[in-house]
Order: C-alpha cells, then sequence, then structure tokens
C-alpha cells in the first residue's frame, strides 16, 4: 500500500506538471503577440520587461511582501536577467523576420541545450536518453532548416534564444530551492530591465524608441502581466519539483500551442511546406515517447 508521503509526492508532482502545461499554453500565446505588436522587437522587449517588473513589485507592496536580498543572490539574479532580455529580443526579432511557427519548433533545441549544460553546471552524469532526445529534436530542426532556407536567420535567432533560455532555466532550478519564485522573476526582470536599457543606450536605440499605439499597448499589457509576469513566476515555482531537463521537455509542448493559435490568427499552417511538418512530427514524437523510454529504462535497472 503506497504510503501517505508518497502520495503527497504524486499529487504535488501532478499539480506542478498541470501548471507547467498551462504556462506553456501562456506561453506559446506570446509569439501570437509578437507578430500583432508593430514595434520593434528590442522596444517590444523593454515595454514588455517594464511591465511585468512593475506589475511584480505592485504585487509585493500589496501583499507587503519582504523581498531583501543577499548582495551575492541579488546578483546572480541581476546577471541571469542579461540571458532572460537576450532570449526575449532573440525570440521575437526571430518571429519578426521568419514566422510564429518556425521560430516556436526551433525553441525546441531547449531540450538538447539544456542535456548538456545542466550535467556540467550541475556536476552530474550527462544521461544519454537525454542527449539521444535532445539529437532527435535538433534532427528535426536540420529537417525544417534545410526546406525553410528562406529562414535561415529566424531559425539561426531561434536556436540563440533557446540557448539562453536553458542557461537561465538551469540557474532558476537552483534558485528556486532557496527563494520563492515571485522574488527569483522580480530580480531577473530588473536585471533584463537594466540590461537592455544598457544596450539601447550603446546601439544609440534611444532615438527610435516611440510610444505604442493604443493597440500595441493592450497587446503589451497582456504581455507583460499575464504572459510575462504571471506566467515566469509559475514557470520558475514548478521547478521545486520537476527537473530542469524535464521543464524543458514539456516546454516543447510550446509550437504545438503555438502554431494551432498562429493558424487560427494567421493562417500560419498554409505557408509552411512538407519538411516543416516532417521536423516538426520528430520534435513532438520525441516529446511524447521520452517519458515512457525513461519508465522502461527505470524497469530494467530495478530488475
Amino acid at each position: 500500500m503506497p504510503s501517505a508521503t508518497t502520495n503527497t509526492t504524486s499529487t504535488g508532482l501532478s499539480k506542478n506538471l498541470l501548471i507547467l502545461h498551462f504556462t506553456v499554453f501562456i506561453w506559446g500565446f506570446t509569439g501570437i503577440l509578437g507578430k500583432l505588436i508593430t514595434i520593434t522587437a528590442v522596444n517590444l522587449v523593454w515595454y514588455r520587461v517594464l511591465i511585468a517588473f512593475c506589475t511584480l513589485f505592485l504585487y509585493f507592496k500589496f501583499n507587503k511582501t519582504d523581498f531583501k536580498l543577499n548582495r551575492r543572490t541579488f546578483l546572480e539574479l541581476f546577471f541571469t536577467g542579461a540571458l532572460v532580455g537576450g532570449h526575449w529580443i532573440l525570440f521575437f526579432q526571430a518571429i519578426k523576420v521568419s514566422t510564429v511557427s518556425v521560430t516556436l519548433v526551433c525553441l525546441s533545441s531547449l531540450t538538447l541545450f539544456t542535456a548538456i549544460f545542466e550535467p556540467l553546471i550541475n556536476k552530474k552524469p550527462i544521461s544519454k536518453l537525454e542527449i539521444l532526445s535532445g539529437i532527435l529534436i535538433i534532427t528535426g530542426i536540420i529537417l525544417i532548416f534545410k526546406f525553410e532556407t528562406q529562414y535561415k536567420l529566424g531559425i539561426t535567432l531561434g536556436l540563440l534564444s533557446a540557448a539562453c533560455a536553458s542557461l537561465f532555466s538551469i540557474i532558476n532550478s537552483r534558485q528556486v530551492k532557496n527563494l520563492q519564485a515571485p522574488v527569483i522573476a522580480f530580480y531577473e526582470l530588473m536585471g533584463a530591465l537594466c540590461w537592455i536599457t544598457l544596450f539601447i543606450f550603446f546601439n544609440n536605440h534611444f532615438s527610435q524608441m516611440v510610444l505604442p499605439s493604443s493597440t500595441d499597448i493592450g497587446y503589451l499589457l497582456i504581455l507583460g502581466t499575464i504572459c510575462t509576469s504571471l506566467a515566469y513566476v509559475a514557470g520558475v515555482s514548478v521547478m521545486r519539483e520537476l527537473s530542469a531537463f524535464k521543464v524543458a521537455l514539456i516546454t516543447n509542448l510550446e509550437p504545438v500551442y503555438g502554431i494551432i493559435m498562429a493558424f487560427v490568427f494567421f493562417g500560419d499552417m498554409h505557408t509552411l511546406s512538407l519538411g516543416f511538418w516532417a521536423g516538426a512530427i520528430i520534435i513532438l514524437s520525441t516529446i511524447f515517447l521520452f517519458p515512457l523510454a525513461q519508465k522502461q529504462i527505470s524497469k530494467f535497472k530495478n530488475r
């Protein structure tokens, strides 16, 4: 008979998986907003981070939350914010030079990056199954790259975006053991805002900063509050129970949600070739088959 502790752990795991799936669905919608918002990718991310940062600050003040940190932790989260900001700028720029669907599928390389980076950073053995899963996903991306040659720049930017996301996810999986998710999100967003502002300053982009239209403001508010502050906190919080690789694996469902929504909003599905769909099928099959393979390997080792 399973113990109460086992049942509690199982319930907690199921709850976190449900939260993560809901979060990934929201992330899938960010691609749609990125296509609808007319300002440049850098301006878009700056406004997004500013809105999310202010939202969390008001949340702390309203709930009288103590969010003070020691200097070392503050600096680690602040510098991690550079990865967060870089990830979002690369992501939205990839969307603007290619399509929502292509960018979301390229983001699936997050799995391979995490399979390589997580063991190196956390100093643990590399999982052959995780590496194999990552290679299969990269194979799918190569198919997309080969057949969608007009989107080379978008694919490159999408892959770089995934590498940044992998690194800050691994860092967050360690930080969430000692800190509350909203606090982690707050200081990383603060860092992202500062680093993006410096990037804009040193590249003389302030002259290109424009006030968004009323329509863009509406989209930016949704992007900054629901799709960023809320989803970011939720995505970090589940890492108390789930590994960075498992989070990365489930995050690969973002293309499924994003492609469906891209079809609904833009008819994006009709513009993609057979190569795109062959690659997408390989990626999504890997996501669904990985837990089954992991379970079978575990049973074989325990015999």
